[in-house]
Formats: structure tokens, C-alpha cells, sequence
């Protein structure tokens, strides 16, 4: 399905097959009923699919698919459509299926340290699962609420623990997928150790379902850690905490989790939880959390590093002292990415570096969103060097502390819409900063995917024969093209 192919309606015939297939009342087709499906997190994209397709089982995915391949008809995969680089649009309109009926966990293998769960599952809920039973699955994106195991899947979804934890892919033993004609195929199971073939998990996880849909995983779990210290650490420069993240490091820390969060965005969502926080004056905070199976060890862990926070110029290192509060600061961290939209017009870039190029990281960011007349919110995974970057529209040309003391009065950044000056900006600064992300040996994604936010930009840190490859599998799995058309893999070139 080459780019530029006109938006794909569907005939009455197709329609009714298709409710032959899942039943009339779970493929919808009236635009209410579409609003949910034409969007997901990124932005303000509207794309309308011309259907919504609610499969319950595999068998049901398979013919649908097979359907769907055999009149050419688009189909993009949906889970919770929480994500933040458009990969659920449904760019060429078609058929949005969304996997949100196969909600079921199929088993919990105590014994295995596997869980085995349906691609609609959410996140959260196999968090709980497991956890009543002494283990944890540790991927937490911060939609864990609301995101789904495929979808997380689908693009190889991250979180803070991802500092100690790695992000979805270490965790999935194995998947049944369905393939663009409608054929099914296992990739693993509970066995640990199986080379017997292509890792086709590998191949398929973080694949944004443009290869195949994903509709059950089997998925590695471990003992839950009994003990946790939650630190915060307030710093007077972003500078000053990215250089801390890499003397924890050097000292051999192992944080569960370590962020960093700028001023503007702790205070804009610290107000919207009703929240008030310490050091208003600092200009940057670090969240750092150890955890494991002895008090002692957690202990010394945390001591070293408020000790070494210290040493980098932190204003103070504070400990949570009860779970109450440890779950208070996790709430306002998880909360950034939502409540910073209150700042108004923006764009939102996800980056990766090496840990050790974070401070230049953070210096590039500053200095091309301030010569673009831009403001930078920062946040993000910084012992995995993942940036998060929300560029503001300022007309007043004002510094990230005004942004932050506009969103603690409650009011909303200057200008109410992008017209095509900012459109200009953006764009340009945009390219920039993946650009100095990449030179720093750095990614244009890392963790929300490529999707369409990302697309054009892969070749800054991604070769041509890479691309080539890219191609070359999509050919080979999707001959049509009909799996999320217009996703991931760049434009032919010319």
C-alpha cells in the first residue's frame, strides 16, 4: 500500500462480512462510535477509520485479516491507544481493530515465573495479578493504567525501571501473532533457552504492528523485591542532576529506577495532583529508587547515593519515608506527561543517548529550542540517557521558569492553536534536535517508537541499508501492504 493511496472506505458487502465474522454489535461504523478509535495520545492527529473492529479470539483476528488482505483493505492494529508517536492512526482509513476484548489472563505459572495474557490486557492489571502472588512484571510504562500488553509489545514500551528491569522485549518468552493473510504463527513459550530458528519474537516485538498482530504474549516474571528507598534530590541546574545520573553510575549504583524531571514539568502536574513540592526554587529534581530482598542493602544503596547527590551540588537529598509518600512522588512523576499538554502547543520528542552524553544532551536541547524561540520541558529515564523533550510555543520569548510560573497560576501558555509559521519552527527545531541526539550516538525514539512522529527522521540514526532491510521484511510478511500503512519505515526516496 504505496503512500498517497486514497483513504480506505468500505463497501456494505465488506461491512456485513465483517460483522458475519465478530458480530454486528462489535464492528462500528457510526461516527460516535468511531470518535475513540480516530485518535490516540499523540498530539491532536484525528484520523477516522472507516470501522472499528473488536475481535474476541485469535480465530476471529485470522479472518478477519484474511479478509482484509484478500480486498486490500488497511487495517491497524489498536490497544489502548495511549501512545505518543501515532502508531494507532488510522492513516489510510480501513479497519481499526482493536484487540480490547481479549482481555484475559490465561495463566499465572508460579513455578515457570510466566504469565501468559491476551494482547487487550492491560498493563496494570497483570501488575496486580502477579503481585498477589509475590512476583512482578517489571515494565511499567507510565499509561500502565490504560496502555495494553500488545500495545506494549507492539513498541517495545519502556518505564523507570526499565533502568535496572530493561524494557518490554527482556521480558517476553514468546507470542502467537497473525500474519497479514490471515496465518498464524508461535514464536516461544515457557521455555527459557530455544534457538531453534529466527528470533522471531525479537523481530516482532517493537514492530508497531506493522508485521503482524499480536494477540497473546507469554511473559517473564521474577520474585517481587520486598524492600524499596525512594529519593528525591533537588538540584539548581538540569545540568547539575544530568551529571549526577553519571556519577551514580561511576560509584557502580544500580538504581531501580532514576528520573529526572525539569522544573515546569514537576510544577505543572505537582499542581494538577494537588500536590505541593519541596525546593520550589530548584531547577530540576532527580527520583532515584533502589530496591531488592534486604533492608541493609537498599539502605547503604540510598545512603551513597544522597551522598553523592550531595557532592553534585543537590540543594538536599530527601528520603519518602512511608509508602504513602514514596507512592505520591510516583504519582506526580507518572503524571508529566499528561499535564505538561496544559502548557499549550507543543511538539514531543522522545530521545535516547548514551548515559554519559546526557549533559550535552540536555546543553543542545536548551540551545536549539532557544534560538527557535522556543520553550523546553524536560523529563525522562536518565540512567537509560531517555530524554523526553516538549517544545512550547512562547511569543514572549520567556525562559522555562516563566512557562512553569504560568502553569502554577493555572493559565495556559500564550497562543491557542499552531498556524504555519509554527509549523516552520517546530519542524525545524524538531529535525535539530534529533540531529544532535543522533550525533551524540543517539536514537530518534527511545521508547515510544518510530510511528509517524519519528518516521522521517530514522535515517539521522539509521543507515540505508538498514532502511533497505526494513523494506525487505514488510515485503516479505505484508505483500500488500495492508498491515498500519504509513508507519515506521520512511518514504521510498524520490
Amino acid at each position: 500500500m504505496e503512500e498517497g493511496t486514497e483513504r480506505r472506505a468500505l463497501t456494505p458487502a465488506e461491512i456485513l462480512a465483517l460483522r458475519e465474522i465478530v458480530g454486528a454489535a462489535h464492528v462500528l461504523v457510526l461516527p460516535d462510535d468511531l470518535e475513540p478509535y480516530a485518535h490516540d495520545w499523540t498530539e491532536d492527529f484525528i484520523h477516522v477509520p472507516a470501522a472499528a473492529v473488536r475481535p474476541r479470539s485469535t480465530a476471529e483476528v485470522s479472518r478477519v485479516l484474511a479478509l482484509c488482505n484478500e480486498r486490500a483493505i488497511p487495517v491497524t492494529p489498536q490497544g489502548g491507544r495511549t501512545g505518543l508517536s501515532g502508531g494507532a492512526l488510522a492513516l489510510h482509513g480501513g479497519v481499526a481493530l482493536s484487540l480490547d476484548r481479549m482481555d484475559t489472563i490465561l495463566e499465572i505459572d508460579r513455578a515457570n515465573l510466566v504469565v501468559i495474557v491476551e494482547a487487550g490486557v492491560i498493563t496494570q492489571r497483570v501488575h496486580e495479578a502477579v503481585e498477589e502472588q509475590g512476583l512482578s512484571y517489571p515494565p511499567d510504562p507510565a499509561s500502565r493504567g490504560s496502555c495494553t500488553i500488545g500495545g506494549n509489545v507492539a513498541e517495545n514500551a519502556g518505564g523507570p525501571h526499565a533502568a535496572k528491569y530493561g524494557v518490554t522485549g527482556k521480558w517476553v518468552l514468546g507470542l502467537e501473532a497473525v500474519l497479514a493473510d490471515g496465518s498464524v504463527l508461535v514464536t516461544g513459550g515457557k521455555t527459557r533457552k530455544d534457538v531453534a530458528g529466527f528470533d522471531l519474537t525479537a523481530l516482532l516485538v517493537g514492530s508497531e504492528g506493522t508485521l503482524a498482530v499480536v494477540t497473546k504474549a507469554w511473559l517473564r516474571l521474577m520474585h517481587r523485591p520486598t524492600c524499596w528507598a525512594t529519593l528525591i534530590a533537588p538540584f539548581g541546574t538540569l545540568e547539575q542532576a544530568a551529571r549526577c545520573v553519571v556519577a551514580l553510575h561511576d560509584a557502580g549504583l544500580v538504581p531501580a529506577a532514576c528520573e529526572i524531571v525539569d522544573r515546569p514539568a514537576a510544577e505543572v502536574s505537582s499542581r494538577r495532583k494537588g500536590e505541593s513540592l519541596p525546593f520550589p526554587e530548584a531547577e530540576a529534581r532527580l527520583l532515584i529508587e533502589f530496591d531488592g530482598a534486604a533492608d541493609a542493602e537498599v539502605e547503604r544503596e540510598a545512603t551513597l547515593a544522597g551522598e553523592i547527590a550531595l557532592e553534585c551540588g543537590a540543594l538536599d537529598v530527601v528520603l519518602a519515608t512511608d509508602e504513602a509518600k514514596r507512592r505520591r512522588l510516583w504519582e506526580i512523576r507518572r503524571g508529566i506527561g499528561e499535564a505538561v499538554r496544559e502548557l499549550g502547543p507543543s511538539a514531543e520528542l522522545d530521545l535516547g543517548v548514551p548515559r554519559t552524553a546526557l549533559v550535552s544532551l540536555v546543553e543542545s536541547v536548551r540551545r536549539i529550542s532557544a534560538e527557535a524561540g522556543l520553550a523546553a520541558v524536560s523529563f525522562g529515564h536518565a540512567s537509560d540517557g531517555n530524554l523526553h523533550v516538549h517544545l512550547y510555543r512562547d511569543v514572549r520569548g520567556g525562559s522555562a521558569r516563566e512557562i512553569a510560573d504560568i502553569a502554577r497560576e493555572g493559565h495556559t501558555a500564550p497562543g491557542a492553536a499552531h498556524d504555519e509559521a509554527d509549523a516552520v519552527r517546530f519542524g525545524a527545531a524538531t529535525r535539530a534536535i534529533y540531529a544532535a541526539a543522533a550525533a551524540l550516538g543517539g536514537t530518534v525514539t527511545g521508547e515510544h517508537g518510530v510511528g509517524i512522529t519519528s518516521r522521517e527522521h530514522l535515517s539521522l540514526c539509521r543507515s540505508r541499508a538498514y532502511i533497505d532491510a526494513l523494506r525487505a521484511i514488510k515485503r516479505a510478511l505484508d505483500p500488500l501492504g495492508i498491515l498500519n500503512p504509513g508507519k515506521l519505515i520512511p518514504s521510498p526516496p524520490g
